[in-house]
């Protein structure tokens, strides 16, 4: 059985936590994925003021600038799930769906209302780049966790426990092995996290599993405007979903 090295720091709203197997540089391993993490939050995050967000909202419409590599490979994510969803996923939250274009590292804004919420994609990313970058440093096994969206990798099993807003505390869901899990809990008044064509929505949780952690955060928010658990895009994506 594994020893695990498990360390948490303060990012992305949310803690952080990663475990990987105690054994040579384990821990100059976890502070490389610390560090990935870190620079999703400083190029995405709307919080930060030099931000690539950031500085699209600021930008006078009509033009353009560069984006982090990490922040074009997000977007441009983020615009093929728009088209493929029909709108359902929006991350500009209804303002100007089409007010904007990423083409390689250059991010065009078509219209002034054009503004980005990257939470409902970039936290999954973010975890997908502290994943490969334990491997790509030779840990084997290991998880990422940050407040709902979770990647195991090798020979572990993770338990997934939800939490009962009902009658408070948690029970087991599943356990993960080797892929990506997100959960997030929607009403139909809530904006922040997705945009519900025409009004609709769900007030639930909703989950999705899913290889990467990207595409599961980001499908949640297609489930849960389309209230439909067996979208077509999960199968496309090799997802599943529960609402619950």
């Amino acid at each position: 059985m594994s020893v695990w090295l498990r360390r948490a720091r303060p990012l992305l709203g949310t803690l952080v936590e990663i475990g990987v197997p105690q054994e040579a540089a384990a821990e100059d391993a976890l502070q490389a994925a610390f560090a990935a993490v870190r620079r999703v939050q400083a190029c995405m995050s709307r919080f930060e003021l030099d931000s690539d967000v950031a500085r699209f909202a600021a930008l006078p419409s009509g033009a353009s600038m560069e984006v982090e590599s990490e922040t074009a490979v997000v977007l441009q994510s983020a615009w093929a799930l728009q088209q493929a969803s029909g709108g359902l996923f929006d991350i500009t939250l209804g303002r100007a769906p089409d007010g904007w274009r990423c083409e390689g590292r250059s991010l065009h804004k078509q219209a002034a209302a054009a503004a980005f919420d990257l939470g409902g994609i970039a936290k999954g990313y973010a975890v997908d780049s502290a994943v490969q970058t334990l491997q790509r440093l030779g840990c084997t096994a290991g998880w990422v966790n940050a407040g709902g969206d979770l990647r195991a990798f090798g020979a572990v099993l993770l338990p997934v426990l939800l939490r009962d807003e009902d009658s408070g505390g948690v029970h087991p869901f599943m356990q993960l092995g080797d892929a990506a899990f997100s959960t997030s809990r929607f009403g139909v008044h809530c904006r922040s996290q997705v945009w519900a064509a025409g009004g609709r929505g769900v007030d639930a949780h909703v989950s999705v599993a899913a290889p990467s952690c990207l595409w599961a955060d980001a499908l949640t928010k297609v489930v849960a405007a389309s209230g439909d658990a067996q979208h077509p895009l999960l199968q496309e994506h090799r997802a599943r979903a529960w609402l619950h």
